[in-house]
């Protein structure tokens, strides 16, 4: 089977407050992004990695690769003006015509390799593979007028990436014109009729957005370290 994944990561760093984007601010002495890659290349070797970056960052990120002698296996393509427009040029840029492709946000570097690797056989199996977590608090729904009320948590589930898909079927999905309705790419595959398949995601494989997620994504990232030496 064919199989590729696409980081998407075009972020500028707003919610950090840094002045260079989050997906280059290091966790554990390397950044970010060097760590998803390296987690998608661990869990599938021969995997074609596409990583989606904005034009004006190829050169920060090829001094970065020089920088830390990151000379693992990707290629790179331009982003476009929205998520779903960089997503749509990384599809158009894998190398074959049927297979499974992975789509994944470029700061969540903690996904496990189970996940990674579950996403594949079961997008290969059902068409889509998306990962989810329970939630863990209480929640209530707002409405304008300042009231609220109880939700059942148990009904509702975090949604994660990769989200996972048979290509054929994903890139025929992003041949429909963009919405604001598409939050994420399950979104995209489902206005084509498609039900999507949901499965157990991890819990540590957070969205590195703000400042207290970077601190968190320390931590995480010294207790892998530690585990891995007991």
């Amino acid at each position: 089977m064919n199989k590729a994944a696409i980081l998407v990561a075009g972020g500028k760093g707003t919610r950090m407050g840094t002045a260079r984007s989050k997906q280059f601010l290091e966790i554990g002495g390397l950044p970010v992004l060097m760590h998803t890659i390296k987690a998608f290349l661990q869990a599938e070797p021969k995997l074609d990695l596409i990583l989606v970056l904005p034009q004006d960052q190829f050169l920060l990120w090829e001094e970065l690769c020089q920088e830390f002698r990151f000379d693992l296996s990707h290629r790179i393509v331009a982003g476009g003006a929205s998520r779903f427009q960089s997503v749509k040029n990384g599809l158009n840029a894998v190398n074959f015509d049927r297979g499974v492709v992975a789509i994944h946000d470029g700061v969540r570097p903690f996904v496990s390799k189970k996940v990674i690797q579950e996403s594949f056989r079961i997008a290969e199996a059902q068409g889509s593979a998306i990962p989810v977590i329970s939630l863990k608090d209480s929640i209530r729904k707002v409405s304008s007028d300042g009231g609220s009320e109880f939700q059942d948590r148990q009904v509702f589930r975090l949604v994660q990436t990769p989200q996972t898909f048979q290509l054929e079927k994903i890139k025929q999905a992003f041949l429909t014109p963009e919405s604001d309705q598409f939050t994420d790419d399950a979104t995209v595959y489902e206005a084509m009729g498609w039900q999507v398949t949901l499965f157990e995601g991890n819990p540590e494989n957070i969205k590195i957005t703000t400042p207290e997620d970077l601190e968190y994504g320390d931590f995480l990232f010294y207790r892998q370290q530690k585990d891995s030496e007991d």
